[in-house]
């Protein structure tokens, strides 16, 4: 299977465009639409050259509280030598478009569409694009947890071409997940994984659970059950899932529906907000 990610585009919708569309907010879930992410929406961000950003989720009193996630994108010649500005946070870069070098504790690598890392807390890292195109990435930013007596995880850099599909129970291959990371391991306390349907595939329950999702979609379309909503989404859309928001999937067609999924793991609920 050819592997394939949308990105968003550049320019504006044309001024003949009905403004009906599919985004929507409420107090249990969000879905951004690809056809709202537009040049207007993007950030500029402190110690980033030739680069913008839409931010699809930031941590909100009364909603999602556990992370941040942009999509960036670094022109030709951009990059950061200072990227995070919180020392205790951690992070995952998933390129989806071009090629851009990360230098992570003095090692120096290439990334490529499809490329992931993870980036531990106080973690040493820059970014620069040698390329002559542009690059985009997502970034998704975690304030870790510590636990008395165990050491962050380490930094990694891999390609999901290098990583195994594991199939779901019963599901006969029809639905798989991607994982970077070891969630047995509780060094770790959240997990940004690769989930693939098969046309016609479903997830076959509303899942209601005590994490939280940001989930991307990479590939493909399908119809999702988002609390009491069924909700149609398409490769660029982006979902933003509070904590027990019940969550069911159908898997359309003729391309396999593939997303990228935050999720925060392997730790205590704090008892006081």
């Amino acid at each position: 299977m050819t592997n394939t990610y949308y990105s968003p585009q550049w320019g504006l919708p044309p001024q003949s465009q009905l403004l009906t569309g599919r985004a929507v907010f409420t107090d249990a879930y969000a879905v951004i639409p690809k056809g709202v992410m537009s040049d207007i929406v993007t950030s500029n961000l402190p110690h980033w050259d030739k680069t913008r950003a839409w931010i699809l989720a930031r941590p909100l009193s009364g909603f999602a509280e556990t992370f941040a996630q942009y999509i960036m994108e670094v022109a030709p010649g951009g990059g950061s030598k200072n990227p995070e500005p919180e020392q205790n946070a951690q992070g995952v870069l998933f390129v989806t478009e071009g090629e851009i070098v990360l230098t992570l504790e003095n090692t120096t690598h290439t990334m490529v569409s499809g490329g992931y890392a993870y980036i531990p807390p106080a973690g040493k890292w820059s970014m620069h694009n040698n390329s002559k195109r542009p690059c985009k990435f997502h970034w998704i930013r975690k304030v870790y947890e510590p636990v008395e007596g165990m050491e962050p995880p380490i930094s990694f850099v891999t390609n999901e071409n290098q990583v195994n599909d594991t199939s779901m129970p019963d599901t006969n291959g029809t639905w798989t997940t991607k994982r970077f990371v070891n969630t047995d391991d509780v060094a770790h306390d959240m997990c940004v994984n690769i989930v693939s349907l098969k046309p016609g595939a479903v997830i076959p329950f509303a899942e209601t659970h005590v994490m939280e999702h940001g989930l991307y979609v990479l590939q493909g379309k399908a119809v999702y059950r988002l609390n009491k909503d069924w909700v149609e989404v398409e490769a660029g859309d982006f979902m933003w899932l509070r904590a027990f928001c019940p969550q069911a999937c159908y898997a359309g067609g003729p391309d396999t529906f593939r997303y990228l999924l935050y999720k925060d793991i392997n730790r205590h609920p704090k008892l006081k907000i």
